[in-house]
């Protein structure tokens, strides 16, 4: 379990700074500044955990199922940001609602690369026995400071295409949604299978489906005899 998380922390990551490729370089340097002011003024609350009570989180399923919650609205929003970025490369004129919420969504950088920083933060207290624990704090939040400037351009300069870079956003968040279902459910469903079918509601299903096909059948019909006659006309 704890390797799974590592491979998803490290994919959050990989995504943030690939998240910065479509960012301004003001925006850039913002989120740098913020991420490393967070890592250096965590310090306080880095000391108070502990490895027993890290391994206690893992364990603590209630807790994981809340998580797999925030992290399917994080992936929700940026694949989000993946379809409209897509409408706004190849739709014109765009609507400005959806430019709106497409630089919106384009601004936000992601609520788990904080709490993934809080964990580099602590396990490097750990790593580091004796050590005071603001230098440790404000060295990470130096190296954070560079880091992602730096890894953001370097990711321009590794793959220039815009579109490439998309579609490696998209596949990657699709690819931490699987895996955080797979590490924050941790063997617990949210429902319990049931060895027996209610007849009644399968039925019930069968018929909307049927229904529902039959009056998408009779609209396309009637969609493509309007076309026709205004074509005739």
């Amino acid at each position: 379990m704890e390797t799974l998380v590592l491979i998803l922390m490290t994919i959050v990551c990989f995504n943030f700074l690939l998240k910065q490729t479509y960012r301004k370089k003001r925006s850039v340097i913002t989120i740098s500044i913020v991420s490393a002011l967070f890592v250096g003024l965590m310090w306080p609350y880095a000391i108070e955990q502990s490895k027993t009570q890290i391994a206690d989180w893992l364990a603590n399923q209630s807790l994981m199922l809340d998580i797999s919650v925030i992290l399917c609205i994080e992936v929700i929003l940026q694949i989000s940001f993946c379809i409209l970025a897509i409408q706004v490369l190849t739709t014109y004129p765009i609507k400005k609602r959806i430019f709106n919420i497409y630089r919106f969504l384009r601004w936000f950088p992601g609520i788990l690369i904080f709490p993934i920083l809080f964990s580099i933060l602590v396990a490097l207290i750990f790593s580091f026995p004796g050590t005071s624990f603001s230098l440790i704090a404000w060295g990470l939040a130096g190296v954070i400071l560079i880091l992602i400037p730096v890894g953001t351009l370097f990711l321009r300069w590794l793959l220039p295409e815009k579109e490439v870079r998309l579609e490696l956003f998209f596949l990657t968040n699709t690819l931490i949604a699987i895996l955080g279902i797979v590490a924050t459910v941790n063997g617990r469903t949210a429902a319990k299978g049931v060895s027996e079918i209610n007849w009644k509601a399968f039925i019930g299903i069968i018929i909307i489906l049927i229904v529902g096909a039959l009056l998408g059948i009779i609209f396309r019909k009637i969609k493509i005899k309007k076309l026709l006659n205004k074509e005739k006309i």
